[in-house]
């Protein structure tokens, strides 16, 4: 276990992008708090998705809160934000603070169990522009989270992203690298993942 003062990050070793890693961004304490909070706040909806022709439900809840009402679009979803609210507030000016980057929308998923996923993907639709910088915040059960390079073999990486957790991906990482989080092989209760974005 890393020993790091909260807002100390560690920069991953990965070619073509910056990945940058905050394991205790917010303390477990705070973490407990906002993990509870949005767990009932938020009104979450699972969505179908069609995937080679098939149509399943999402294998997770989802959320979408954002400025302006812009909708985000995503594997032929249209999600239209709902305002945003104290708590979220809070946990946006927070991240801002840190990182001096301006998010204008965020994504919330809920994993419920091991079982809830999300596959491959990068977050490059058109919405974000080029070279977006995404912030992933993570609360409640740890889960692996999964890196690999379009195109060199080598560059991947697995990182367990535990609560309070904030991971910054920034230039050329959805240029350069898909990202997924895989079921797990183990029990798992609740995760709450936020993905703060700009959408232009």
């Amino acid at each position: 276990m890393l020993d790091l003062f909260p807002n100390e990050k560690i920069t991953l070793k990965l070619p073509d992008a910056t990945f940058e890693y905050y394991p205790n961004f917010f303390t477990k304490e705070k973490a407990d708090l906002l993990f509870k909070k949005l767990l009932i706040e938020t009104p979450w909806q699972q969505d179908t998705i069609t995937i080679y022709g098939k149509t399943h439900l999402q294998p997770r809840l989802t959320a979408l809160y954002g400025n302006e009402g812009k909708p985000y679009s995503y594997s032929n979803i249209v999600m239209h934000p709902h305002h945003w609210n104290a708590t979220l507030m809070h946990i946006k000016n927070e991240i801002e603070n840190v990182i001096q980057v301006n998010f204008t929308t965020v994504l919330l998923n809920l994993y419920r169990n091991e079982k809830d996923s999300n596959g491959w993907h990068a977050d490059d639709e058109k919405e974000l522009g080029k070279d977006p910088i995404i912030a992933s915040l993570s609360l409640g059960e740890n889960r692996t989270f999964q890196l690999k390079h379009n195109k060199k073999k080598d560059a991947k990486q697995n990182l367990v992203l535990n609560h309070g957790s904030l991971l910054l991906m920034k230039e050329g990482s959805q240029t350069y690298y898909k990202h997924q989080l895989p079921k797990a092989s183990s029990s798992k209760k609740d995760r709450i993942n936020l993905t703060f974005r700009t959408i232009i």
